[in-house]
């Protein structure tokens, strides 16, 4: 069974270490690599969509988290506050909503500014329990793609259909495949928030957006502040797990006391649409390093391209070819140690897409014989054009390795 635990450390993209503690990751320079090309690609995403980014620290006062309910409904997931003073106690925060309400309230705003969606790919912390700790798919330090959409009500049925685009988009773009709806719903019990009408609003809305697609109700599996639409995906073991998800929330624009001008002059008050296109990046790695078995489409793969000459008479040209795969943009290698063949063997393990073999004739001719991780051997070509080949599969976002015709 493949376990992204032991592609992680054998393709060294990411490692733990006792020293560093439980359940708190170092990504490697390849895991790295790979994270930035993601991020780099949803941020895009979400700013070709109208989402304005921005950075908010760590950790809050106790007063915000308190002021958000999630002292008082999330305590024992979070890290204990940490005192500098009588008066004075700052909290690991375990969701960046806090945080974005404060922007949303940084000055007053109009309804002209509706939906205003504030995205970042911020840190958080949860005190889990060591037992559940795994990988990356359950860590105490998570990065993830969060964004917080303000919009008046007659407006979140069209919001949360667009989100649910950008969703499809971007799992399609990294090669996700979802196994279903799951629409979390309020039950019985009163650890929940707001009143039953907007439970029943929220409730109605979310199941609208859905248009008719078919998902699976979870009574009781709410988040305490409103309704969500999780996205499902099964790893190879067969275990169900929330990739991306949408939760509508009444509550902490109440708490916030966040408004805003309607066009008659009235102050109202916003719906608060938390939403994660791809979650968060620890647990997307997880799954998809085990969804593709560590061979990444180009695009996001750590090392795009390493280039082996036959010999040392052909280094310089492989280092210009280098060179110039750079300045195209490609995340590139040369490997000089040992023999061509266990060369394109550590190629193929590492799961790099694409080895350049430079030989005696393709250094003579500003060529290069094109290697595919899959096996495939392409005839040399110039230079040039393999470079455009490649640029070409990684712009597009291709799931295969060679341009689709």
């Amino acid at each position: 069974m493949i376990d992204h635990r032991r592609l992680g450390r054998e393709l060294e993209l990411c490692v733990s270490d006792p020293l560093a503690g439980a359940g708190l990751p170092i990504w490697l320079p390849a895991g790295a690599a790979a994270r930035h090309a993601v991020e780099e690609y949803v941020r895009e995403l979400e700013r070709r969509a109208g989402y304005r980014h921005v950075y908010s620290p760590p950790l809050g006062r106790r007063e915000l988290f308190e002021l958000s309910g999630h002292l008082g409904h999330f305590a024992d997931d979070m890290f204990p506050p940490m005192r500098l003073s009588a008066d004075d106690e700052f909290v690991l925060r375990p969701a960046l909503c806090p945080h974005h309400a404060l922007v949303f309230r940084a000055r007053g705003r109009s309804y002209r500014e509706l939906p205003l969606r504030v995205a970042e790919i911020g840190g958080m912390y949860r005190a889990e329990r060591s037992g559940v700790l795994g990988g990356l798919s359950r860590v105490r330090a998570i990065s993830l793609n969060d964004a917080h959409n303000f919009c008046a009500l007659e407006q979140v049925g069209d919001e949360v259909r667009e989100i649910l685009r950008l969703i499809r988009e971007a799992h399609a773009a990294l090669g996700i495949r979802p196994a279903g709806f799951r629409l979390s719903l309020r039950g019985p019990g009163e650890r929940y928030v707001g009143d039953d009408a907007q439970w029943a609003r929220a409730e109605e809305l979310l199941r609208d957006a859905l248009d008719g697609a078919d998902h699976v109700e979870g009574p009781g599996e709410a988040a305490f502040y409103g309704p969500k639409i999780d996205i499902q995906v099964v790893d190879p073991a067969g275990r169900e797990s929330t990739i991306s998800t949408i939760q509508l929330d009444f509550d902490k624009p109440e708490r916030f006391d966040l408004s805003y001008t309607d066009a008659d002059g009235r102050r109202k008050r916003p719906v608060m649409v938390h939403r994660s296109l791809v979650g968060s990046m620890e647990r997307l790695f997880a799954y998809l390093i085990e969804e593709h078995a560590g061979a990444f489409p180009a695009w996001y793969a750590p090392v795009q391209l390493v280039l082996l000459p036959v010999d040392d008479g052909q280094a310089d040209a492989a280092f210009e070819l280098a060179r110039r795969a750079e300045a195209a943009g490609l995340r590139v290698e040369v490997e000089r140690a040992g023999s061509l063949g266990a060369r394109i063997r550590d190629a193929a393990r590492r799961r790099v897409p694409y080895a350049g073999v430079v030989g005696p004739r393709e250094a003579a001719a500003g060529a290069v014989s094109l290697r595919l991780r899959d096996g495939r051997a392409l005839d040399p070509r110039p230079a040039a054009d393999a470079l455009a080949l490649i640029a070409r599969v990684v712009a597009t976002r291709s799931p295969t390795l060679l341009p689709e015709s």
